[in-house]
């Protein structure tokens, strides 16, 4: 479990990093672009989902040491999926430009959807 929390403190750190920079130093970039206010809205929502998540990882790993079963170390790994998927995704189109990028998008919402069934069910198995 050391390791599911390591990767929630990380993603936390990261989340908090990268929103800063989408706030702050990636604004005055994107603001010369004719599309630079949906690029950073799509940055923030990556952030948002990552900074959520992260907790959600968090929350995971300390349910898989006080929860029968696999269920809470696999919505670990489904919501650290979904933070790569999902946010990367929409990190690397706000850079690049490259909408068709945002097919990848939905896998990572469904990495998170899948993390939240497994807590779900976690939930009843006790």
């Amino acid at each position: 479990m050391q390791t599911l929390l390591a990767l929630s403190a990380l993603a936390g750190f990261s989340g908090v990093a990268l929103g800063a920079f989408g706030a702050h130093g990636l604004r005055q970039r994107l603001d010369r672009l004719p599309d630079g206010v949906k690029r950073l809205e799509w940055w923030q929502t990556g952030a948002n989902y990552q900074l959520l998540h992260a907790l959600a990882i968090g929350l995971s790993a300390l349910l898989a040491e006080r929860v029968p079963g696999a269920l809470p170390v696999v919505a670990a790994w489904a919501f650290a999926g979904g933070v790569l998927l999902f946010s990367g995704s929409l990190y690397v189109m706000t850079l690049t430009g490259l909408r068709r990028l945002g097919a990848i998008t939905p896998l990572g919402g469904l990495g998170f959807l899948v993390g939240w069934a497994c807590l779900f069910a976690a939930a009843f198995a006790r």
